[in-house]
């Protein structure tokens, strides 16, 4: 072959040409479309044609006389005449024309599949399953759909909301500094307006019932209330008989207290650089929790210096009452919580247990029906979600539909804490 015959272009075949006329582009498209629909294509609506498009379709399809402007043409007819043209398929013949083909419909299935796989994934996680009240949240998720239409967009940004989430409450470090210790980095990908601030802040406002912030001091509010942008000063957590052995400080201030038979208030920066101290108790030593001061006033005023170790979170626990109990456990305590029977009380234990070692202290559906049967006439609990260590409790808290609040069973928590006391008691203590 010489390189003058090289370069001479091959003329289509006739049935090629004929199926690249331009006045067919129109067909090739809607069939194109009709195919990628992924459902099952019996005829073809094309149209408004004009009349060379007319004539091309009947050339095509051997017609004696031009079709309609709108024809509606059988698939079955145009295969018999594409293949009888150039021996292809309609399907081979309209990818090579326009593209490959979809299916829309099979793309719309894996769509839902996908969705419904996310929502699944987000109402099961374990940081959802651990505080049930933040189910609200999920579903209000799932209510506003996917995030710019894509369910792997979506969920990347809930698992770093739920990573924020596990972490509350913070240790009193500013909102950058948070951020990119528990985002990888990304100080600013919890500032004021991103999507992920806004997702955080709304499952907060659903844990701690409250509307979602409008304004930004409403929002830096919120983030503080979760111990971010805290200062190590404001919070707070009440502490009474707490004896450790050291020269730390925290040892030294709660000791004192205790043997002077006072509560303290430790700081969150007692909690953060504690010094030396030991919990010398054996086997295990108890630290129970309880959520109202006025048990621990009673608590110290019935046992003073022998007064077991009894923390309280004061309604909501902060970032000191978190983190003085992690401490405690990491110490080797074990830790017993106790809270109101309503739904905020229920809430709190959920989020306590949650964040911390600690187990629930008569808090089961048996001990709510005995201390409603002691005082039925309480007030409506409010708004009950599930409570994860008895799931018979909120049912049975929705049947009776009372509260009792911790100070209405004082006399069981103290009792429970008298044989501790009296094992704390020194020589010839009365």
């Amino acid at each position: 072959m010489t390189s003058t015959e090289a370069t001479i272009p091959t003329e289509p075949a006739p049935g090629e040409a004929t199926l690249r006329r331009p006045e067919l582009r129109p067909l090739w498209d809607t069939l194109h479309s009709r195919l990628s629909s992924g459902r099952p294509v019996t005829r073809v609506r094309l149209g408004p044609l004009d009349d060379t498009q007319r004539e091309a379709l009947a050339d095509l399809l051997g017609l004696d006389r031009l079709p309609d402007a709108r024809p509606s043409v059988p698939l079955t007819r145009l295969e018999d005449a594409v293949t009888e043209v150039s021996g292809r398929t309609v399907r081979e013949v309209v990818t090579e024309l326009v593209g490959p083909l979809g299916d829309r419909a099979g793309e719309r299935r894996r769509q839902k599949d996908e969705r419904a796989e996310l929502w699944t994934w987000l109402a099961e996680h374990e940081t959802v399953r651990a505080q049930p009240v933040l189910s609200d949240w999920a579903a209000t998720c799932r209510a506003a759909g996917v995030v710019a239409g894509s369910a792997e967009h979506t969920r990347t940004l809930l698992t770093d909301a739920l990573k924020v989430l596990a972490e509350l409450p913070g240790q009193a470090e500013p909102l950058p500094v948070f951020a990119a210790r528990v985002l990888s980095g990304r100080a600013h990908a919890l500032d004021d307006g991103t999507p992920l601030s806004a997702l955080v802040l709304r499952a907060l406002a659903t844990v701690y019932d409250t509307v979602p912030p409008q304004s930004a001091a409403e929002r830096r509010a919120l983030w503080t209330r979760a111990g971010v942008a805290d200062d190590e000063l404001s919070a707070t957590v009440l502490v009474g008989g707490l004896r450790p052995v050291g020269d730390g400080l925290l040892a030294r201030v709660a000791t004192a207290c205790t043997e002077a038979g006072q509560a303290t208030s430790l700081t969150l920066a007692h909690v953060r650089y504690p010094g030396e101290f030991t919990l010398f108790e054996a086997p295990v030593p108890v630290v129970h929790v309880v959520e109202n001061p006025s048990i621990l006033a009673l608590a110290l005023r019935r046992f003073g210096p022998c007064c077991p170790p009894l923390v309280c979170t004061s309604g909501w626990p902060n970032s000191a009452a978190i983190q003085l109990l992690r401490l405690l456990a990491d110490h080797g305590a074990a830790l017993r919580y106790h809270g109101d029977f309503d739904g905020e009380g229920i809430r709190i234990a959920a989020y306590v247990l949650d964040k911390t070692s600690a187990r629930p202290w008569r808090m089961t559906a048996a001990e709510y029906r005995a201390a409603v049967a002691r005082n039925p006439r309480g007030p409506q609990p409010g708004r009950i979600t599930e409570a994860p260590w008895d799931l018979e409790l909120a049912e049975v808290m929705a049947e009776h539909d009372t509260a009792v609040v911790e100070e209405l069973v004082a006399e069981v928590l103290l009792k429970d804490l008298a044989d501790v006391a009296q094992q704390r008691r020194p020589p010839g203590w009365p």
